[in-house]
C-alpha cells in the first residue's frame, strides 16, 4: 500500500484463551500502513511465546494443508477502499489488474489490459465473465464504479483519494464494461487499477468508514476472510471458485507478531512455515537445512528527511557536507549484514527510470566534505563542532523509536557527522512525538516503490505537497523537480518520460533534500519443504500483496 496510507494503531493483545496457531502454517507479514507501531507489549509477546504449542494441523479432506506465515504488524481495516491492499488486493480481492513475477501488468478482473483514447482522457475496461464474490454474487461494472466513486467520495476517510485526483467519473454503461473519464491525461493510471474492488450491495447507503465490511469483508480473491482476532491473527480459506483456479492450499493463518526476536524463536520452534526477519536473524537460519533464506532485492530506502524550516539544514553546503560523509558501504555492510545496497536517490536501481550518474561514492569522503564546509564559512568551533554567523552546525535526527533498524542508521549518520564538525542529536521517539516536528527536525524514514516513480516521487518532492503531513514533509521546494515531476506523469512517450525523470533526479541529488542512505534487500526465513516461492523487486510497503507471499495461493510443501 502507499507510504502515505492511513497510519496503523496499536492492536490490544490477544485474549489468553485464544488457541494456538496450527503447526505447519505459513504466517504472513501485514505491515501496518505508514506507521509501524506496537502490536502488544513485549510482556504479551514473551507470554505468546511460551504459551504457544504446536499442535498437529488436521488436513482437510481435500487433502490440502493449512499454511501459517508470521507478520510485524496489521492493517486497521480489510477493506480496499480504505486503504487496503491497493497494490494487489491483498489475496482476499482482485483489481482490474494484477501484477506478475516481474511487477508487470497483467489482466486481473480485466478480461485484458484496459485501453486508452487517443486524447488519452478515456480508459475502458471489460471485465472477465463468470467471476464471483465469495457469498457467490456476481461481479459487474457497477461494483468497480462503486468502489472508485467510494475512494472519491469526501465523506469516506480514504488516503487513496489524492492518487485519483485525475478521475473525473467512472461509469457502467453495461454490466461488463467500465468507463474512466480523466480530467488530464495520465501516463501511469492503469497502475492505478490494482485497487480491489468491493461489493456494491454491501456497501450502498452505509458509512463506509465504519461498516461491519471492513472487519469481515467479501472479495473475488482466492482467498475469503474466516476470521480476524485484532493482536493475533487473521485466518484465510480458499475460494473454491476462484477464477484464477483454486489455491493450492486449504488455509492460510497470518500470526501478528510484531517482537523481531520472538518471531525468530517462534519460527525455529517450527511453529511457522515462513517468516519476514531482519537480516541478521534470517542468517541464523542459513547453515540449518531445514530452512532457506531468501533475501529479495526492493526498491525500499533508508534516509534521513532533511527539513527546509531549520536553520542549519536550510543551508545546502550542510546537505551536501553530510552526503559525503556518510558512509553508506559500511552501513550495507555491517547494519544490514550485506543485505543491502546504497542509496543516491528515490528512484531504485532496479527501475528502468533509474539515473545511473546521480551514483556517488559508497564510502565517505570526509575530507571533500570538510572542504565544502570551509568554503561555506562553517569553521570548527573550540569544542570541533562547526560554527557559522554564530550558530553552530547542530540538528536533532529523529527514529520511530520501536524500529531498531532506523536507530542503527541514526547512530552511523551521527557517528559520520561528527567526523566533519556537524553535531546530530538522536532522539527515538513515538510517532505521535514526531508529528509536530517532522518541520524543524530530521527523520530517518523510509519509502519507496518498485512501480512507476510516479507513485511516490511526486506527492513527496513536488512543492505542491509541502509540509503536508508526509507528503514533502521537509517542505522542499524546486521548480526543476515540480517541472519534471510533473512532466513524467504527463508524458505519454517513455523517452520522454526517461528524460523528465532524469532531470528530477538530477535535481534531487543536487539540493539534497534527503540524505539517502541505503536499499533494503528484504529477508525471509521458509522452511526447505516450501514449494512454489517466486521472489519479486518489493516496495517499502510490503504486505501480503507486496511481498514474498503475494503468490502464496501456489504454494505447496513438498
Amino acid at each position: 500500500m502507499p507510504p502515505w496510507s492511513l497510519r496503523s494503531r496499536p492492536r490490544p493483545a490477544p485474549p489468553p484463551t485464544s488457541p494456538p496457531l496450527p503447526a505447519g502454517a505459513f504466517v504472513i507479514r501485514l505491515r501496518p500502513t505508514l506507521r509501524r507501531l506496537v502490536v502488544a507489549t513485549a510482556a504479551a509477546g514473551l507470554l505468546a511465546l511460551a504459551g504457544c504449542s504446536t499442535p498437529e494441523v488436521p488436513e482437510d479432506s481435500a487433502g490440502g494443508a493449512t499454511l501459517v506465515v508470521a507478520t510485524a504488524g496489521e492493517s486497521d481495516t480489510l477493506n480496499p477502499v480504505l486503504n487496503y491492499g491497493v497494490d494487489g488486493a491483498s489475496l482476499i480481492f482482485d483489481g482490474l489488474v494484477a501484477r506478475d513475477a516481474g511487477n508487470r501488468l497483467v489482466p486481473g478482473l480485466a478480461a485484458e489490459l484496459p485501453t486508452f483514447s487517443p486524447d488519452g482522457r478515456t480508459v475502458t475496461a471489460k471485465l472477465r465473465d463468470g467471476v464471483l464474490f465469495h457469498d457467490g454474487g456476481e461481479l459487474t461494472a457497477s461494483d468497480v464504479a462503486f468502489t472508485y466513486q467510494a475512494v472519491l467520495d469526501p465523506k469516506v476517510d480514504s488516503t487513496l483519494r489524492s492518487d485519483l485526483d485525475m478521475v473525473e467519473s467512472i461509469t457502467a454503461p453495461d454490466p461488463a464494461t467500465v468507463v474512466f473519464r480523466l480530467r488530464y491525461p495520465y501516463a501511469p493510471f492503469l497502475q492505478r487499477l490494482t485497487l480491489g474492488v468491493v461489493p456494491a450491495k454491501l456497501l450502498t447507503g452505509q458509512d463506509i468508514n465504519k461498516a461491519e465490511f471492513n472487519r469481515k469483508p467479501v472479495g473475488t480473491g482466492p482467498y475469503r476472510v474466516e476470521s480476524w482476532t485484532p493482536g493475533d491473527r487473521l485466518v484465510l480459506t480458499a475460494n473454491e471458485r476462484y477464477f484464477g483456479g483454486r489455491p493450492a492450499n486449504d488455509r492460510v493463518v497470518v500470526a501478528f507478531v510484531e517482537d523481531d526476536n520472538v518471531r525468530a524463536q517462534r519460527m525455529r520452534a517450527g511453529e511457522f512455515d515462513a517468516a519476514e526477519l531482519p537480516p541478521k536473524l534470517a542468517a541464523g537460519f542459513a547453515p540449518d537445512g531445514a530452512y532457506r533464506v531468501e533475501q529479495v532485492p526492493t526498491a525500499d530506502y533508508r534516509g534521513v528527511m532533511l527539513p527546509m524550516g531549520n536553520p542549519v539544514l536550510a543551508d545546502v553546503a550542510i546537505r551536501r557536507a553530510l552526503s559525503l560523509a556518510v558512509d553508506r558501504a559500511a552501513m550495507v555492510a555491517g547494519i544490514l549484514g550485506g543485505s543491502g545496497d546504497p542509496a543516491f536517490g528515490p528512484v531504485p536501481p532496479t527501475s528502468e527510470f533509474a539515473e545511473p550518474s546521480i551514483a556517488g561514492k559508497p564510502t565517505a569522503d570526509p575530507t571533500a566534505a570538510t572542504a565544502l564546509l570551509d568554503a561555506a564559512g562553517w569553521t570548527p568551533g573550540p569544542d570541533g563542532v562547526r560554527v557559522k554567523n554564530g550558530r553552530p552546525a547542530r540538528f536533532t535526527l529523529m527514529y520511530p523509536a520501536s524500529d531498531t533498524l532506523r536507530k542503527d542508521l541514526a547512530l552511523a549518520v551521527t557517528a559520520d557527522a561528527k567526523k566533519v564538525g556537524i553535531e546530530v542529536a538522536p532522539e527515538g521517539l513515538t510517532w505521535d512525538a514526531i508529528d509536530p516536528r517532522m518541520k524543524s527536525d530530521a527523520l530517518l524514514m523510509g519509502y519507496g516503490t518498485p512501480y512507476d516513480p510516479d507513485f511516490v516521487t511526486y506527492k513527496l518532492y513536488h512543492s505542491r505537497f509541502a509540509g503536508q503531513g508526509y507528503f514533502n514533509p521537509g517542505s522542499y521546494r524546486s521548480p526543476v523537480a515540480d517541472q519534471a515531476l510533473q512532466e513524467g506523469r504527463d508524458q505519454a512517450d517513455p523517452a520522454r518520460r526517461k528524460a523528465a525523470y532524469a532531470t528530477f533526479q538530477k535535481q534531487i541529488a543536487a539540493d539534497v533534500p534527503w540524505l539517502f542512505l541505503t536499499y533494503l534487500r528484504h529477508s525471509y526465513v521458509l522452511k526447505s519443504s516450501v514449494q512454489g516461492v517466486s521472489p519479486r523487486v518489493e516496495a517499502h510497503e510490503h504486505g501480503v500483496a507486496n511481498s514474498l507471499w503475494w503468490n502464496i495461493d501456489t504454494w505447496t510443501r513438498s
